[in-house]
């Protein structure tokens, strides 16, 4: 199972992918996950420990790692290098695990303006291709409001797109042009996940406005999943309606996917 997440910054992706990174976990699965967004925080929604943080690195400021497979210093612009550098060490190497979820972070790259073909982005999309086609685990990518680190050559391995949605137009507008961009590029299967819901109206204005999206599911709103915020604690250890949840979206997300093969 390979699934990317994305959707608007504050919706709750990180939510979502925390969760079903454990829940997965709970199973047996061998679970790996991506942090794709530059504004990591996947990290305390798994609830690592502070000593197993301190010894995670973004694999964009690894700047020996990324000049000795690639050929070139970060930011690097102009000059040669390498397009297929060797990447099949780095999640062993750079990773960390916890409760049976290893958790690798990818950082950011400084695009420099409209796009960036420089060492790092390089490094960066090459690793995500390699784990995108590994069979072994079970795949979590905790990504930013977009594809950046996806493109055609891996958008068929991608087994589900999840877009988390709350309650509002401009997530509504956010899921409409991630979901176009991700069936742009091949993605077969793009889903939505309501979160932050309230009530029946909250459910009907989602499914309302997204009707080419079919739903997974829905978390509601939980002032448990702040105070797990709060003391850097995972969610999946706090809110046990929310595990449940999560449960269902596993479960109705393995249903579709055996489905369409």
């Amino acid at each position: 199972m390979k699934i990317a997440i994305s959707g608007k910054g504050g919706v709750g992706k990180t939510t979502l992918a925390g969760l079903l990174a454990h829940v997965y976990a709970g199973r047996g699965r061998r679970v790996i996950a991506i942090d794709a967004d530059p504004d990591a925080n996947l990290a305390s929604a798994l609830g690592f420990s502070p000593e197993t943080l301190a010894r995670l690195k973004p694999i964009a400021e690894l700047e020996d790692l990324i000049e000795e497979r690639t050929g070139a210093k970060p930011g690097t612009y102009g000059a040669m290098f390498k397009l297929n550098p060797r990447v099949d060490d780095i999640p062993e190497r750079y990773s960390v695990e916890e409760r049976g979820i290893r958790l690798l972070v990818m950082g950011t790259v400084d695009k420099g303006g409209s796009g960036c073909v420089c060492p790092e982005s390089v490094l960066l999309k090459s690793l995500v291709t390699h784990l995108l086609l590994r069979e072994q685990e079970v795949l979590i990518m905790d990504m930013e409001a977009g594809i950046e680190h996806l493109g055609r050559a891996t958008a068929g391995a991608v087994d589900a797109f999840i877009v988390v949605v709350e309650p509002g137009l401009r997530s509504i507008q956010t899921a409409q042009t991630v979901a176009r961009l991700a069936q742009d590029i091949g993605v077969r299967r793009v889903y939505v996940v309501g979160n932050k819901i309230r009530d029946e109206r909250d459910r009907q204005f989602i499914l309302s406005n997204l009707p080419e999206l079919p739903a997974l599911g829905f978390l509601p709103l939980s002032p448990l999943a702040i105070e797990a915020d709060l003391q850097g604690k995972a969610v999946f250890d706090m809110d046990p309606g929310l595990v449940q949840e999560a449960e269902r979206i596993a479960d109705e997300l393995e249903s579709r996917i055996k489905t369409l093969q």
